[in-house]
């Protein structure tokens, strides 16, 4: 099947999802939720498996690649002994009106669309962080997650981890006194992708497909799969990728709903000569209203870890800095301490996995018809992702840019105003109006 449709085809499925959307059935409490997985690569698949262990129907699955598609119907199958519907396009996908709703696993230069898309044809979305390729898209997302009154979850599973929501109060209700800096860190183990010759598309794979919004390019095997974070046109960098749970929790301990004063980020490809284009080294601060938010992205050997715990060759969590004292998290646990002798305040230890605590979140809130049940409805990580962007745009830029909090762009540059949105490839255009 093309992965092409004209204008016409465009405004005919965007005028038949508003139908769908006033037609669709309010879910009771106890009914079944049919489930969709949109991308089964790495993530996806893990959504598939989590996904099978709670009270939902595993309905359908979309990749754009052949082999991806059987891997995770073998898996529906051997857990549950049926045969989910199969599709290559999520068009398609979205238009079935038996699934409810979808899980988007795809790259990130897809969750936008891919979300603006669902919410429009009356699906609710879980869909994997970054929510957004850019700042324009964050937006556009949250403003169809309102207009069609979807439920959208974001993957920042730390919001259903009961040890960093124990950790998180802790911060809130003053634990370590004013809280005067956060700090994110990941320090995770990225080796060098080397150099890679383009070649003719592999059988199975729809290649067109996959680039959607992003420009056409031949394809390379460095840009597909998991090292597609490594570039700029369908990923935002390990930043945007491990490192924006860490800007999420970072936020979530300043208690921070809006975009900072001043962003500078500053570093560099360093050590390998390889076919990345975005930073294994970088390091962001941002202004908050006198209270500083610094992130570091290093993904080289990385010794030093502070209170956190190291995990093999990674150091991935967030310190908090208070007048009092002073608090780190990660996976593996919390740890508060308090006053100059740095005395152990609390701590606080795993209890079970985070991926289905969050995806049971979710599905309790297609049930419940309420946003403000979801741990990590589409706005707050649309938050978390538009300070990727920032840092990113900084770094590219190579200098400090200032926000302008009233206008909701950058205060006289132009330059800086452009990279908030992309030339998208049509017909994979994020819409003006959703």
């Amino acid at each position: 099947m093309s992965s092409m449709i004209s204008r016409r085809d465009v405004l005919h499925v965007a005028g038949a999802a508003a139908i769908a959307t006033q037609a669709r059935p309010i879910l009771g409490a106890n009914d079944r939720v049919n489930v969709a997985v949109v991308g089964i690569g790495g993530r996806g698949t893990g959504h598939v498996n989590e996904l099978l262990k709670l009270d939902c129907h595993m309905a359908a699955l979309c990749d754009v690649n052949q082999a991806a598609q059987e891997r995770a119907v073998a898996i529906v199958q051997k857990a549950k002994g049926h045969q989910p519907k199969v599709y290559s396009d999520m068009r398609r996908l979205f238009e079935d009106k038996s699934v409810d709703a979808v899980s988007i696993a795809t790259p990130n230069h897809w969750h936008s669309l891919a979300t603006i898309w669902a919410c429009q044809a009356g699906k609710d979305v879980y869909v994997e962080k970054p929510v957004s390729h850019n700042i324009f898209e964050s937006r556009q997302m949250t403003a169809a997650a309102r207009k069609y009154n979807r439920i959208v979850q974001a993957g920042t599973q730390s919001r259903s981890t009961a040890h960093k929501i124990a950790a998180m109060k802790l911060l809130h209700d003053g634990a370590i006194g004013k809280i005067y800096m956060a700090k994110g860190l990941c320090y995770k183990r990225r080796p060098t992708i080397g150099r890679k010759p383009d070649t003719a598309t592999p059988p199975g794979v729809d290649w067109n497909f996959f680039l959607g919004p992003a420009p056409m390019r031949a394809f390379n095997e460095n840009r597909f799969k998991y090292n597609w974070h490594w570039f700029w046109d369908t990923g935002n960098g390990d930043i945007g990728n491990q490192g924006v749970h860490e800007m999420d929790i970072a936020l979530w301990g300043l208690n921070r709903s809006t975009m900072p004063k001043n962003v500078v980020s500053t570093g560099g490809k360093m050590v390998y000569d390889d076919d990345q284009e975005t930073p294994n080294t970088q390091i962001a601060t941002f202004d908050c209203d006198g209270v500083e938010l610094v992130f570091e992205v290093r993904g080289l050997i990385s010794p030093e870890e502070g209170p956190l715990k190291a995990r093999g060759a990674n150091i991935v969590g967030n310190i908090f800095y208070g007048s009092d004292g002073y608090l780190a998290v990660d996976g593996a646990g919390f740890w508060a301490y308090k006053g100059e002798k740095r005395e152990l305040l609390a701590e606080g230890k795993p209890e079970r996995g985070d991926t289905a605590p969050h995806m049971d979140n979710f599905l309790k809130a297609v049930r419940s018809r309420k946003r403000e049940d979801l741990n990590a409805e589409v706005a707050v990580n649309a938050l978390a992702s538009n300070y990727v962007h920032l840092a990113n745009i900084s770094y590219r830029l190579g200098r400090k840019l200032n926000w302008d909090a009233q206008k909701q762009r950058f205060a006289g540059d132009s330059q800086a105003d452009a990279m908030m949105t992309r030339n998208y490839r049509a017909p994979y255009i994020v819409p003006e109006k959703v």
